[in-house]
């Protein structure tokens, strides 16, 4: 009885100092978002985001199969979920404080990395799509043996010729493949905005400030100090 009550008076006073410090509260909240670990929420946005540019992406190569890569840009699908697994796996790290363990900071490197080249290629498949979506608002369009041949100025016999192979229809052709391109364009630039904030989020968790900040701090220090003197 008489160690079981020690036992009680310890964790008592352990909570009380766990309560009374605000420092502890705040180490273990901040590497925590609306209760959960910090990269739950990027991830799963990731995820499902990425999940959808794919899906679409490979959606798109069955209208035609004349369509070039960077017009079906499933490819900035695959790298957002690729990230999103990098994320996932970080929830799965201890978390340490100044990334004290090597495994922590390798994982958070790779998916700061992960999510920087995300966006790039989320912004390079919206400029993409938009430059393919104002070309298919100027395109006058005939179907000639089971291929869409499309031109962006009729009047001019110089002018490029556009082919989208096994394509009976082109009115069904170019209505769903506009509707495609933009909701690329969406997805894209969505997808984008996530990994963006994922990068901002991390490099605000790291350094708390931006690093143009802390190369004026010590520069008022030092002005204080030799005003002092």
């Amino acid at each position: 009885m008489d160690n079981f009550k020690t036992q009680e008076s310890a964790m008592k006073k352990k909570q009380k100092k766990t309560k009374g410090d605000p420092k502890t509260g705040l180490e273990e909240e901040s590497h925590t978002c609306c209760g959960c670990r910090f990269p739950l929420l990027f991830a799963l946005l990731q995820l499902a985001l990425g999940i959808s540019v794919t899906v679409l992406g490979f959606l798109m190569t069955g209208i035609s199969s004349s369509l070039l890569v960077r017009d079906t840009p499933y490819w900035s699908g695959i790298i957002v979920c690729v990230v999103s697994l990098v994320g996932f796996v970080m929830l799965c790290i201890s978390y340490q404080p100044d990334e004290k363990t090597c495994v922590q900071f390798t994982v958070k490197l790779m998916y700061f990395l992960l999510s920087a080249l995300g966006l790039v290629a989320c912004v390079l498949a919206v400029a993409f799509s938009a430059h393919h979506y104002l070309q298919m608002t100027k395109f006058t369009c005939d179907t000639i043996l089971e291929s869409c041949r499309c031109k962006l100025d009729t009047a001019d016999p110089l002018s490029r010729t556009f082919v989208y192979q096994d394509a009976a229809d082109c009115d069904s052709l170019t209505s769903m493949l506009n509707l495609y391109l933009l909701l690329q364009m969406v997805l894209n630039l969505i997808t984008a905005l996530v990994c963006l904030s994922a990068c901002f989020v991390m490099w605000k968790h790291r350094y708390q400030v931006f690093y143009v900040g802390v190369w004026f701090y010590p520069l008022t220090a030092t002005e204080g100090q030799r005003q002092k003197v």
